[in-house]
């Protein structure tokens, strides 16, 4: 009895000195997109600084695909050790699995969230070769039977889709949605003037909008931006009382040890709160905001109650 004893003590003991030393080797951010976009931005600024508080490298592993699933899907069913972790967006996190009519993963049962990292507005942009100079003159070219209007959208479930599915469903337009597997090869085809236009997110649509690249015809944030202080927001231009961004953010395994997660919040919400991480951000065009896994929970389910109805109102499917 006393041997037994001892040995569940010792095993009582084991996961707590464990959860002390974490981690004692690298840590991998699991991305569902490919290097480039806002999502792999965010993730290389703040694995410098994770590497920085806990003298382990974070690796990010770019695993792009179905909509996301893919990352998350590996991470949902990776050893909840406290070394792999996904940093997603708003599709892969909450909406692929329903409009990929696949269920890989459920964030409320299959994960555990850590914190926010960054908020993103989103540039309704056309190529310059277009004659679209307004919203309502891009609208107005929707509606034409037959039009030929593509929009290069980074994934099927992402805010970028539908932002663009909500627009058609509330002006009555129609175009013809072109998915990449992620926002890089999305603008890639928009600057060669494959597709007419998209929703981007400031931080990849900023440069080239300067550039003279791209044209910014409206922004998705309620109030204009001081990167673009001429271009209208949407609900000037129309669609009232509507704004949205896009955030990115962490999540681990749902086992993972709670300690590990808070350590894990605690260390971001610090990092994400410092001026200098800050300024990196905004010269993404993104707001660094750090929360706790509570405040993150109650947020991603603020979303998920927000945008579902939109993809089954307009039965948006990958199929």
């Amino acid at each position: 009895m006393t041997a037994f004893l001892a040995t569940s003590a010792a095993l009582t003991v084991l996961p707590a000195l464990a959860q002390n030393t974490w981690p004692d080797k690298p840590v991998k951010l699991v991305l569902p997109y490919p290097p480039g976009g806002n999502v792999d931005g965010a993730a290389r600024i703040i694995s410098e600084q994770l590497q920085a508080v806990f003298k382990q490298p974070f690796v990010v592993e770019n695993r792009p695909g179905a909509g996301g699933m893919i990352a998350g899907e590996a991470v949902a069913k990776a050893q909840p050790d406290g070394y792999t972790f996904f940093m997603g967006a708003n599709g892969p996190i909450l909406f692929s699995p329903t409009i990929f009519k696949r269920n890989a993963y459920d964030w409320k049962k299959d994960f555990a969230p850590v914190s926010s990292v960054s908020f993103t507005p989103l540039v309704l942009q056309v190529h310059p070769s277009t004659p679209y100079k307004t919203v309502a003159e891009l609208i107005a070219a929707g509606k034409k039977p037959g039009n030929a209007l593509t929009m290069a959208s980074p994934g099927a479930g992402t805010t970028n889709h539908l932002l663009s599915e909500y627009l058609q469903r509330e002006s009555g337009a129609q175009w013809t949605t072109v998915h990449y597997k992620g926002n890089a090869p999305a603008t890639t085809d928009l600057l060669g003037g494959q597709v007419q236009f998209n929703f981007d997110q400031l931080s990849v649509a900023g440069p080239f909008i300067q550039q003279g690249r791209t044209r910014a015809l409206a922004v998705s944030s309620p109030k204009r931006l001081p990167q673009l202080p001429d271009v209208p927001t949407l609900q000037e231009v129309g669609f009232k009382d509507f704004s949205t961004e896009t955030f990115t953010g962490i999540l681990a395994p749902r086992a993972t040890p709670k300690e590990i997660v808070v350590r894990l919040s605690d260390a971001l919400q610090k990092i994400l709160a410092d001026k200098a991480v800050q300024a990196k951000f905004q010269a993404l065009g993104s707001e660094a905001r750090g929360t706790t896994p509570e405040q993150f929970t109650e947020f991603l389910a603020k979303e998920d109650a927000r945008w579902m109805p939109v993809i089954k109102q307009a039965n948006i499917t990958a199929e």
